[in-house]
């Protein structure tokens, strides 16, 4: 499994958990609604990218290194593409 994946599992799976607790959280105090829902869902969202911020640099690290090696590797193939055709 890609590093990508990995790293967006995780947090959507920080998001999921948020979600749950918020919501778990705010329908003691409040009546559930589209609107509680909505607010439910952007609490989340902020606690969870918190969360990952904090807790997945590493992965974050990894992910931003596969995509530097990926991203190396298609200049490379360019540059190479681009030379082949100056060769006329």
């Amino acid at each position: 499994m890609s590093a990508f994946v990995r790293y967006t599992l995780a947090r959507l799976g920080f998001f999921a958990v948020a979600f749950v607790v918020v919501g778990l959280v705010s329908s003691i105090w409040l009546e559930v609604s589209d609107v509680t829902v909505l607010w439910v869902a952007l609490i989340s969202l902020a606690i969870s990218a918190v969360a990952s911020f904090f807790l997945l640099g590493r992965m974050r690290e990894e992910v931003a290194v596969s995509l530097k090696a990926r991203a190396d590797k298609m200049h490379d193939r360019f540059e190479a593409a681009r030379s082949a055709e100056d060769v006329d």
